[in-house]
């Protein structure tokens, strides 16, 4: 018998992903290309969910990485950062207490003008940490979503991918607008000196995935070039998808 070369996301040890390395190698200060990524994020959800703080929003697999959830800000009354890892959970619930300075220029290029101890307060009272998986997320229960390097950076199967995808999608509300990121070809990853997986994606790859997945409309995927300097070796680039869950 042939083994598969092609590894599941239960083969790894996410208890042992070591938060604190990774937010320090990957936003302890603002990049340009998170920077490009945010502001596309801000203008779509500006656009497309208009009301102020009256949604129930989630952000999935939130991980070491805050920026999604504080794009949920202006636009929600509660935000659920959804998360497997124990030890990421950990770090959100340390962050989400007193939340660190490194998220300043985050929070001023989504919330233009407010001080940044406001920013911390709404960071305290909105955020709610929910340990899961995202195979086992509910069923249509949030009004707006967001999702970043998740869905990719789980597997290296692609069928599994593309299932995660769909957990994160069936989890909002028809109509919810919804913005998710994803590392362009990445070949996985090390954290601590432990390799975690990839799935290999690119525009073309993303577009038939939410094509085929019959779960929206609107949707529109955006490439961005590494800016400044590459995070890691064995990627090419950022992808984000934004758009609305199918009524």
């Amino acid at each position: 018998m042939i083994e598969s070369s092609v590894h599941l996301n239960s083969e790894y040890d996410w208890d042992g992903f070591c938060a604190q390395e990774y937010y320090e190698h990957n936003y302890r200060d603002m990049r340009g290309d998170d920077r490009a990524m945010l502001e596309v994020v801000c203008g779509w959800f500006q656009k497309a969910a208009p009301g102020g703080e009256v949604l129930r929003a989630v952000d999935v697999g939130a991980g070491a990485n805050l920026y999604p959830a504080l794009s949920l800000l202006p636009h929600s009354a509660q935000i659920t950062l959804y998360e497997y890892s124990s030890t990421n959970v950990e770090w959100l619930e340390e962050s989400k207490r007193h939340l660190p300075e490194s998220w300043r220029p985050f929070a001023d290029l989504v919330c233009p003008g407010e001080d940044f101890e406001s920013i911390r307060k709404q960071a305290f009272t909105k955020f709610e940490v929910q340990k899961g998986s995202i195979f086992e997320l509910p069923v249509r229960e949030w009004e707006i979503g967001t999702m970043f390097f998740v869905a990719e950076s789980l597997t290296e199967d692609e069928a599994e991918f593309r299932t995660a995808m769909g957990h994160f999608l069936g989890a909002l509300k028809p109509g919810a607008p919804f913005a998710a990121a994803f590392m362009e070809r990445s070949q996985g990853y090390d954290v601590a000196g432990t390799h975690f997986p990839a799935v290999w994606l690119d525009e073309q790859a993303l577009e038939l995935t939410l094509s085929e997945s019959g779960l929206v409309e609107e949707s529109r995927v955006y490439r961005f070039d590494i800016d400044p300097a590459p995070i890691r070796a064995g990627y090419t680039g950022y992808l984000v998808a934004t758009g609305k869950v199918k009524g």
